[in-house]
């Protein structure tokens, strides 16, 4: 198949030369003419041939943004676990995973800044999403390159901006997006063993993958075994109870929503209250260590500590390198145990994170470095890219994406 589908690119390419024409006096060239004299796109402009009326639906488009992978962006892809939709001929899949790369609105890349822009797209397949408005990707300027980043976090680097056609504009790209997961895929494929080991415990595994439009504020491995004797005392009822503290219902809030001392309702009762200080995020006394990672039903956000609906005033300690556990009494242990056990091993975990090719990759400082790369506007949760961010969710502290 993966022959196949590039063996058949240049036929596509030139039949799609040969039929297209100039949709404007202007001399501004219509989507198949634009994809069929770009020798780089050639297999982008087949897979779109390939799912029926969608080519027709994306030439008669106006007011849109295409992210186009390169052939070698495809090649890479086809590479992974993530081509089997490709490989198997779904062609529903192929729609959500081409729809995911038209967003709603032109966007030419002098709109993207420092500050996270997240720009719906055309994916409003409920199969895939439970976002409002269709599936997000995140756009972020880092030096002076444009990203785009989508589910586990991976990202893709725009390789020639600002292709003009008569519908919109279309960026190329060198990798191709990810279709955020839910949230219980999401902490396996990061080997988030505790998030995920809680989830199954409290038997909430299905709820929380089942929400729309939710936020989470999820506390990583470290979080947990920083109050591991109190875990083991917990009721499955009381275990839920503070996962669903962690849980908020009906509000996807992305870091460049989140604002100083405001509060927002649990889906346990109570409230959480947002502070901004010395350049964090802080959620209750929890520091926000990873922000905006993008799953089916809205947002996670990942924080260094469990937060408890028994505690609502824990407030933070901004200039504090460990903040203090919002269990009084608990104490610490040196692994989840029993929590984790029955927790499946990721089958590619290197996918997670994934950083732009070499070639185009923004230079980085090593992973929680003291030059660890940060974008965004002063109190903004600070962004971790790219590789940066795999390799500080599978150090010792293991992130845990999941309540």
């Amino acid at each position: 198949m993966y022959q196949k589908l590039f063996s058949i690119a240049a036929l596509a390419a030139t039949v799609l030369a040969q039929n297209a024409t100039n949709s404007s006096s202007t001399g501004t060239p219509s989507l198949t003419a634009l994809l069929g004299s770009t020798d780089s796109l050639s297999t982008l402009a087949t897979a779109i041939e390939g799912v029926p009326g969608l080519g027709e639906m994306l030439s008669s488009a106006s007011n849109v943004t295409i992210l186009a992978p390169s052939n070698e962006a495809f090649e890479r892809f086809m590479m992974t676990p993530r081509a089997a939709a490709l490989t198997s001929g779904d062609t529903e899949a192929i729609q959500a995973l081409l729809s995911y790369h038209v967003l709603n609105g032109t966007y030419p890349a002098s709109a993207v800044t420092e500050m996270p822009l997240f720009l719906p797209t055309m994916l409003n397949n409920s199969d895939y999403s439970n976002v409002t408005g269709g599936q997000v990707v995140e756009a972020l300027m880092q030096g002076e390159n444009v990203l785009f980043y989508s589910g586990l976090l991976n990202n893709a680097t725009v390789t020639t901006a600002d292709q003009n056609f008569t519908g919109g504009v279309v960026h190329i790209i060198d990798n191709v997006l990810t279709i955020p997961q839910n949230v219980s895929s999401t902490a396996i494929a990061a080997g988030l063993s505790g998030v995920a080991g809680a989830l199954t415990q409290a038997e909430l595994v299905g709820a929380v993958d089942s929400l729309e439009d939710v936020t989470i504020f999820a506390p990583n491995n470290a979080a947990f075994q920083a109050i591991g004797s109190a875990l083991s005392n917990l009721t499955m009822t009381q275990l839920a109870g503070i996962l669903q503290y962690h849980v908020v219902n009906g509000t996807v809030a992305y870091s460049s929503t989140l604002e100083n001392g405001t509060t927002v309702p649990a889906m346990a009762g109570g409230d959480l209250t947002i502070t901004i200080a010395e350049g964090d995020v802080f959620v209750n006394s929890a520091k926000v260590i990873i922000p905006d990672v993008l799953v089916a039903g809205g947002v996670v956000h990942v924080i260094d500590n469990v937060l408890n609906p028994n505690n609502t005033d824990a407030a933070p300690e901004p200039t504090a390198e460990v903040q203090t556990a919002a269990f009084e009494g608990a104490s610490s242990v040196a692994s989840l145990g029993s929590l984790t056990s029955g927790v499946p091993t990721p089958t590619n975990p290197a996918d997670f994170g994934a950083a732009p090719t070499p070639a185009d990759a923004p230079e980085e400082s090593p992973a929680g470095g003291e030059g660890a790369a940060e974008t965004g506007t002063p109190g903004a949760a600070p962004r971790v890219e790219g590789a940066m961010a795999a390799a500080a969710l599978f150090a010792g502290a293991g992130v845990w994406l999941n309540v």
